[in-house]
């Protein structure tokens, strides 16, 4: 099971915090401080497979992949193969990359919805559901078309609203 996603700054900034199993909300902050200093500690060019016990608990590892300014992390049990998450990793940064054309930092601080879009399109509580970028952006593009539809579509007939914009 997918324990948790997180797409952390180079600074340490946390920029998606997404749990499947409860954890207090006052753990999240040593949780992303605990993984930002295992990554960053790390030199370039070793493996992006990290055993996670030490701040996960038991059996826990995490994949990670380092693109630009941010860190892309998905923490998981034994129960998950490890290089299927490797690719859910690259399938998530693909499909941002899709939706963003080229996905840095600011988009994700300015269009946090759409990312949670994204990944509740790929993951629903800790288990995987889609893989394929090309279904996950038609999916996306759907629900942004009925926020669109929905948000120009007014509750209050016509007649009524004109009579009181008088």
């Amino acid at each position: 099971m997918i324990q948790a996603v997180m797409v952390i700054s180079t600074l340490g900034k946390p920029r998606l915090l997404k749990f499947y199993d409860f954890q207090d909300p006052e753990k999240h902050q040593e949780l992303v401080r605990g993984v930002f200093q295992l990554l960053s500690a790390r030199p370039e060019g070793v493996s992006n497979f990290v055993e996670a016990d030490a701040i996960f608990g038991p059996g826990t590892r995490l994949v990670y992949k380092h693109l630009a300014t941010l860190y892309f992390i998905f923490v998981f049990d034994s129960s998950e193969n490890e290089l299927a998450m490797l690719d859910l990793v690259q399938v998530f940064v693909e499909t941002l990359n899709r939706c963003f054309k080229n996905v840095c930092e600011l988009d994700i601080v300015f269009n946090f919805n759409k990312l949670h879009t994204v990944l509740d399109e790929m993951i629903l509580g800790g288990q995987v559901i889609e893989t394929s970028s090309e279904q996950i952006m038609k999916s996306v593009e759907e629900i942004a078309r009925l926020e669109k539809q929905s948000s120009t579509t007014s509750l209050i007939p016509k007649s009524i609203s004109e009579r009181f914009s008088r």
